[in-house]
């Protein structure tokens, strides 16, 4: 249920927002979030991460597609167990199923975050994306740990 709790929520709060941000933003328009640092930048991209491969929205949108048909399969197959790996699972796919949306309705992303690092400009499925990953690699960390521990425990115990 936590996993696809956190995809909906994802996916409705991803899609609110670009809403928002196309509704009262122009293309390239600017607004700076006080003294953080942090803007909000209106900008449409119909490639993927870094504007490569622009024109291609629909082709990643497939590619999205098939990684939630992937993650649930998985997840159908008990591959993915535990807090961790589903609500991380529930942010991935949450956060690719909201930019699908984009590729398939308006055939590219809107983005408009812009961080202080500078380094590109995201909407919130992407940021979505990256707590997944940063979630799963906590939950397989988890289990490789506990594995470890039945493992000495194991051998800790007297044969016979």
């Amino acid at each position: 249920m936590l996993f696809y709790f956190i995809a909906l929520l994802v996916t409705l709060v991803d899609q609110g927002t670009k809403i928002a941000v196309r509704m009262y933003m122009e293309v390239g328009e600017v607004m700076r979030l006080g003294d953080s640092g942090m803007q909000l930048q209106h900008y449409e991209n119909s490639g993927m991460a870094g504007s490569m491969f622009q024109g291609n929205a629909r082709l990643f949108g497939v590619i999205a597609v098939l990684f939630i048909v992937g993650m649930l399969y998985y997840r159908r197959k008990g591959e993915i167990r535990g807090f961790w790996m589903q609500a991380g699972a529930g942010f991935m796919v949450g956060g690719a199923l909201g930019n699908a949306i984009d590729r398939f309705v308006y055939a590219r992303v809107t983005d408009f975050l812009v961080f202080p690092s500078g380094r590109g400009i995201l909407n919130l499925a992407d940021v979505a994306i990256n707590i997944g990953v940063v979630m799963i690699i906590i939950g397989m960390l988890i289990r490789a740990y506990q594995r470890y521990r039945e493992k000495r425990l194991r051998n800790a115990l007297p044969k016979g």
